[in-house]
C-alpha cells in the first residue's frame, strides 16, 4: 500500500512537473513577445514623429525661404535662398522615410531583424551628428571668408548664416532622436534579459525559451 501511494505521488509529481515545464516557457515567451511588440510600436512611433518634425521644419523653411529670397537683398537674400535649397533635401529625406515607415510590414519582422535595423538607424544618426558639426564649422568658415571677399561677400555671409542655422537644428535633432532611440532599445533589452547584440545575433540571453 505504501509503495502504491508513493508511486501515485511520484506519478502526480512528474505530471505536475511536466505541466510546469510546458506552461512556464509559454508564459515567458508570451511576455517576451508582448515586450518586443511594445518596443517595436514605440520605436516606430518615435521614428514617424521624428520624420514629421523634420518634414515640418523643411516645409516651413522652404516657405519662408522662397518668400525671403524674393523680397530681400544682400546677405539676407542668400540666407533665405540657401534655406530653401537645403530643405528640399530635408523634405525628400523625410518623405521617403515616412513612405517606408507606413508601407513596411513591421508586425511580421523578427526581433533580430528589427533590432539590427534599429542599431543601423542609431549609427546613422551618430554619423549625421558628426556631419552636422561639419556643417556648422563650414558656416563659420564661409562667414570668415565673406569678410575678405569683395565680390561674393553677401553670398558667403548669407550661406554661412544659413549653414549655422540648419546645421544647428540638425545637430539637436539627430542627437535627441538618437538618445530617444537608444533609451527605448536599452529599456527593451534590459526587460528581455538581453545583454548584447552583434550583427543581428542576440547573445547572452538570460532566459532561453
Amino acid at each position: 500500500m505504501l509503495v502504491e501511494t508513493f508511486t501515485l505521488k511520484q506519478s502526480l509529481s512528474l505530471k505536475l512537473f511536466a505541466i510546469l515545464v510546458l506552461i512556464i516557457p509559454l508564459s515567458l515567451n508570451a511576455d517576451a513577445q508582448e515586450g518586443y511588440g511594445e518596443f517595436r510600436l514605440e520605436s516606430t512611433r518615435t521614428n514617424k514623429t521624428g520624420m514629421i518634425v523634420l518634414g515640418s521644419w523643411a516645409l516651413a523653411n522652404m516657405a519662408t525661404g522662397a518668400y525671403g529670397w524674393s523680397k530681400n537683398s544682400g546677405d539676407n537674400k542668400y540666407f533665405h535662398q540657401m534655406n530653401f535649397f537645403w530643405n528640399t533635401v530635408n523634405l525628400s529625406i523625410a518623405s521617403v522615410a515616412l513612405y517606408n515607415l507606413y508601407t513596411t510590414d513591421f508586425i511580421s519582422m523578427g526581433q533580430d531583424e528589427f533590432l539590427t535595423r534599429q542599431l543601423k538607424l542609431e549609427k546613422t544618426l551618430l554619423i549625421n551628428s558628426f556631419l552636422d558639426v561639419g556643417y556648422i564649422g563650414t558656416g563659420f568658415l564661409l562667414k570668415h571668408f565673406s569678410e575678405k571677399s569683395s565680390g561674393r561677400k553677401d553670398l558667403l555671409k548669407g550661406y554661412g548664416n544659413s549653414l549655422l542655422l540648419q546645421g544647428g537644428f540638425l545637430l539637436v535633432f539627430d542627437v535627441v532622436l538618437y538618445g530617444i532611440f537608444r533609451a527605448e532599445r536599452m529599456d527593451f533589452l534590459q526587460s528581455a534579459g538581453i545583454t548584447a547584440i552583434e550583427d543581428g545575433i542576440i547573445l547572452n540571453i538570460a532566459l532561453k525559451l
